[in-house]
């Protein structure tokens, strides 16, 4: 499990596709990173990234690197933490760190570091059920 990328498994499929998908990549048995461009849609009315946009890849980046600790297996998030940082804008592409700090039987906890070049966007934690 290094530094490959998940092909199509995550970047355009089911809900996130509608947001403009995520490309996803392993880096260590406990890190992932994703990344994502901000395109107009994904703008809210002052002209910078919406919350809910922010929300969403956090949620599916942090979720597949769940999905990759668990072997496959499904999981659902119960929990998410989000600390909204700086704004981003069109054009910018969002980089996210993803780490699983703990999994059990039946939960995944993970941490999240989102940027746009070195300025940090959100971070977020959560907590995955494994079904």
């Amino acid at each position: 499990m290094t530094n490959s990328n998940i092909a199509d498994g995550v970047s355009k499929k089911g809900f996130v596709k509608h947001i403009g998908g995520i490309d996803f990549k392993i880096i260590s048995e406990n890190t992932f990173e994703f990344q994502s461009k901000v395109q107009s849609f994904n703008l809210n009315s002052a002209g910078i990234s919406h919350g809910g946009y922010i929300a969403a890849i956090l949620d599916n980046g942090m979720g597949s690197a769940a999905h990759q600790v668990i072997d496959g297996k499904r999981c659902v998030t119960i929990a998410l933490d989000i600390k909204f940082i700086s704004a981003s804008r069109e054009n910018d592409t969002l980089i996210g760190n993803v780490k699983i700090s703990r999994k059990t039987n039946s939960l995944v906890f993970v941490l999240a570091e989102l940027f746009e070049k070195n300025n940090l966007v959100a971070t977020a934690s959560g907590t995955w059920k494994i079904i």
